[in-house]
């Protein structure tokens, strides 16, 4: 049963000790008490955009269980506000929390397209698909206002450069032009995130993404118009969301979906108090069943850290679910499959002047 008492339109409770601040270097929380001693209104739960500057844009990603070999991210932090987010820890190496400052205090990377320019001109770099965003969604409420995901498919689209794009927000098909000036070469996939069909639980668990309906309507339009869609079925948390697996790839399928892919929700770094906090909120009368049975697949733990481990769990439940989603893919998925990108089109030197010779 959910909790009236519980902040509205956010995931996260609360701000945890954020585990590189030493304790001389804590923010304190004497100003937000006097505010409720003096009758003040000491948190209005907004949310507060601040530009930053980075050097680089693209990451050469390390992990060899994420599927991808470079990354860009747009925007740090995330208005989606998703509980079981795993970006949520990134957030602390700009000296916020995981909690509501990963909410409410959005980082954006305003020379993003430039950087991107400059990376993928340079005479070393040989195509490969670079993924946006590989931390925080690329479409999160943010880039309505700010269009630097659009900025910057204008310049894979100019340098003819392959991207993968990971969203859970509707908002792409703003970009829909775009996309399919790529798609012609074969440039783009998408991945759209659905974790449930319920709009009851997209509610408790990514309380500011777009609508099921929404995103199955997505997954359509993009399918329809010659590009690719994978959904992630992701993550899979037992209890919550482990009973729609053969639903949600059944709906995707028909919707025109090409592939699915899952993970088992994993709660590394300060995401397992975040979400324990908010369980025992939203959903107090199952909060102990679901957090043991993810212990379950991590060895007695919230969170696995082990690569190949990490994402896919192991134990009973773990094999449920992987037995789950391999019938989804028999059933529904036969004789689909999503296309490699093209790495060939991208010739960064016949840009300009060079293109006269």
């Amino acid at each position: 049963m959910f909790k009236k008492s519980i902040i509205k339109g956010r995931g996260a409770q609360q701000n945890v000790h954020n585990r590189f601040f030493e304790l001389s270097h804590e923010q304190r929380d004497d100003f937000l008490e006097y505010c409720a001693k003096e009758g003040e209104q000491a948190d209005q739960n907004k949310t507060l955009y601040l530009p930053v500057f980075p050097k680089t844009i693209v990451n050469k990603v390390t992990s060899p269980d994420v599927g991808m070999a470079y990354s860009m991210n747009m925007y740090q932090g995330c208005e989606h506000g998703c509980i079981y987010c795993y970006a949520r820890n990134s957030h602390e190496y700009w000296g916020f929390s995981a909690g509501l400052d990963f909410e409410r205090r959005i980082l954006i990377k305003t020379d993003a397209s430039k950087l991107l320019e400059a990376f993928i001109k340079r005479k070393s770099w040989k195509a490969y698909p670079i993924v946006m965003s590989g931390n925080t969604d690329c479409y999160q409420p943010a880039e309505k206002k700010f269009k630097i995901t659009r900025q910057c498919l204008e310049v894979f689209l100019k340098y003819k450069h392959p991207v993968g794009i990971i969203t859970k927000n509707a908002l792409i098909l703003r970009d829909l032009d775009i996309l399919q000036e790529l798609a012609k070469d074969n440039l783009v996939s998408v991945n759209i995130s659905i974790t449930s069909l319920s709009e009851t639980t997209r509610r408790i668990l990514e309380p500011r993404t777009a609508s099921i309906k929404k995103r199955l309507r997505t997954v359509k339009i993009l399918s329809e118009h010659g590009i690719p869609v994978n959904v992630m079925l992701a993550p899979i948390i037992p209890s919550i969301n482990s009973h729609e697996i053969l639903p949600l790839a059944k709906s995707v399928s028909e919707a025109g979906a090409l592939s699915i892919a899952h993970t088992i929700v994993r709660l590394n770094g300060a995401i397992g108090e975040i979400f324990t906090d908010w369980i025992h909120k939203a959903l107090p009368d199952r909060a102990e069943k679901v957090l043991h049975q993810i212990e379950n697949c991590h060895g007695g733990k919230l969170n696995e850290s082990r690569f190949g481990k990490r994402m896919s769990g192991e134990g009973q439940i773990a094999k449920q679910i992987h037995d789950l989603v391999k019938l989804a893919r028999l059933k529904y998925f036969k004789g689909k499959t999503m296309p490699k990108l093209n790495i060939e089109l991208h010739e960064p030197f016949k840009d300009g002047q060079m293109r006269l010779f």
